[in-house]
C-alpha cells in the first residue's frame, strides 16, 4: 500500500521538485511533530504564520466556540456576523483612524488584488508603481507587481502600466506622478533577503504620495501582528498608508487577510459598477474568530514585549565566519551566507537536528529566522547553537 509521502507525490499538486517531505502530524507552540515522533522547533512560524505559536489554546477555544454558531452563510458583504465586525472593531481600534474601513479576503495575495483595484477605481489612473526584488503573492495581479522576472516571464502578458523602481532609492521616487493610482510597498521587504527601508526613505516617499494624490499602499503581510516589535511596521517609521494589506499571522493560523482604508476610499467599490469586487470564503466566521483570539493575545499577553531583545541575543550569539550580515528588524531576520550551496546544506543539518529554517524566494543566498514571538531566550540560545554546529559542518 502506499504511503501518505506517495499519495502526496501523486495526488496533490506540487510547487518544487524537491519538497521537504515532512509528515507533521501534531504542532503545538513552538514545536512541529513528524509521524515518527521527532519534534522540530520552528524558526519560521510557517512563513510569518504562527506569530503566537501554533495552536494557541484561546484560538483553539475560539475556533470551537464558533463551530457551535455557524459556517459560511453567504457571499461576503450580505449578511451582518459578528466575527466579521468584532475584529473589524478590534483591527480599527489599534488602527490610525484614517484606515477605518475593513475588507477581508482569504489571503495576502486576494487583499493585493482587491487593494490594486481600489487604488484603480478610486483615483481614476492606471499607473501602478513597485519595487525590484518585491514579492506580493502569485495571483495575476499580485504577480504583475512582483519586483522579478524569472517568476513573472512564464505568465505574460500581466496588467499594463506598471513601473518598477529600487527600494530606498531616493531618486527613483521623482518616477511618481500626478498619473500614478498607487504606490505598493512592503514595509520591510521579505523575500527579498530581508531588507530594511531607511526612515528618511519612507518619510520622503509619504510626502512624494502626498504632492501628487497618488495612493500609499503598505503591505503587512509579512510583518504584521507584532513580528517586528510592533504591531505594524509602518508604526517605526512615523508615517500612515492609505491602504495596508494583512494576512499570514492575521488568523492565528486559519486563512485570512484583509485590505484596510479609509471609509471614503472603500466606499468606491459600492457603485459604478456595484458589486466592485468580490469574496465568497472571505472573512470567514471560523477564521475571523480565530483572528480576533489571535490579536487580543497578542495585545493581553504583552507579546511585543522583549522582542528587540530577543532580536538582540540572535545577533549576539549567531557569530560566525560563515555569517556575513545579519538583517532585519525584530523577529524577522536574514543571515546572509555566501551562497545557496551553504543555505542549503546549513538548513538541510538544522533539520536533521531538529530545527527548520528556510531561505527566501528572491534571496537564496540567506537563511530566513521567523520564529513565534512566544519564544524564549532558552530556546533561542538552543537554536543558536544547532545553527553554529551546521555552519561548523558545511
Amino acid at each position: 500500500m502506499l504511503s501518505h509521502k506517495q499519495f502526496f507525490l501523486q495526488n496533490t499538486a506540487q510547487t518544487s521538485n524537491f519538497p521537504r517531505l515532512l509528515e507533521i502530524i501534531k504542532a503545538k507552540g513552538l514545536y512541529l511533530y513528524d509521524i515518527d515522533g521527532k519534534k522540530y522547533m520552528d524558526l519560521v512560524s510557517g512563513f510569518a504564520v504562527s506569530n503566537i505559536g501554533h495552536r494557541h489554546p484561546e484560538v483553539i477555544k475560539a475556533i470551537k466556540k464558533q463551530l457551535y454558531k455557524y459556517l459560511h452563510l453567504t457571499v461576503y458583504g450580505e449578511y451582518v456576523q459578528a466575527p466579521q465586525v468584532k475584529l473589524a472593531q478590534k483591527i480599527i481600534s489599534v488602527l490610525p483612524p484614517s484606515l477605518s474601513s475593513v475588507y477581508f479576503t482569504n489571503s495576502g495575495t486576494e487583499a493585493c488584488e482587491g487593494a490594486l483595484k481600489l487604488a484603480k477605481k478610486y483615483t481614476n489612473r492606471s499607473q501602478i508603481i513597485a519595487f525590484k526584488q518585491s514579492y506580493h503573492g502569485s495571483t495575476h495581479g499580485a504577480l504583475s507587481v512582483m519586483g522579478n522576472e524569472y517568476y513573472k516571464q512564464a505568465y505574460r502578458p500581466l496588467l499594463p502600466d506598471i513601473e518598477f523602481i529600487e527600494f530606498n532609492n531616493s531618486s527613483h521616487l521623482n518616477n511618481i506622478t500626478t498619473k500614478t493610482a498607487c504606490v505598493i510597498i512592503e514595509t520591510i521587504q521579505g523575500e527579498a533577503g530581508v531588507q530594511v527601508p531607511y526612515p528618511n526613505y519612507m518619510q520622503q516617499l509619504r510626502n512624494k504620495c502626498n504632492e501628487t494624490g497618488t495612493l500609499l499602499i503598505f503591505d503587512e503581510i509579512q510583518t504584521g501582528f507584532g513580528r517586528t516589535g510592533k504591531l505594524f511596521a509602518f508604526e517605526h517609521y512615523g508615517i500612515i498608508p492609505d491602504i495596508i494589506l494583512l494576512a499570514k499571522a492575521m488568523g492565528g493560523g486559519m486563512p485570512l487577510g484583509a485590505f484596510i482604508a479609509s471609509k471614503k476610499c472603500m466606499d468606491a467599490l459600492k457603485e459604478n459598477p456595484i458589486l466592485g469586487h468580490i469574496t465568497t470564503f472571505g472573512g470567514h466566521p471560523v477564521s475571523c474568530a480565530a483572528g480576533l483570539a489571535s490579536l487580543n493575545a497578542i495585545i493581553n499577553e504583552s507579546l511585543m514585549d522583549g522582542i528587540e531583545d530577543k532580536e538582540n541575543l540572535f545577533r549576539t550569539l549567531l557569530v560566525h565566519s560563515k555569517i556575513k550580515e545579519i538583517r532585519g528588524k525584530g523577529l524577522m531576520l536574514a543571515i546572509q551566507l555566501d551562497s545557496f550551496l551553504e543555505v542549503e546544506n546549513t538548513s538541510k543539518h538544522c533539520i536533521a537536528n531538529g530545527l527548520i529554517i528556510d531561505w527566501f524566494l528572491h534571496c537564496d543566498t540567506a537563511l530566513r529566522l521567523a520564529p513565534p514571538l512566544t519564544i524564549t531566550n532558552g530556546k533561542i540560545k538552543k537554536a543558536c547553537k544547532i545553527i553554529l554546529k551546521a555552519l561548523d559542518s558545511i
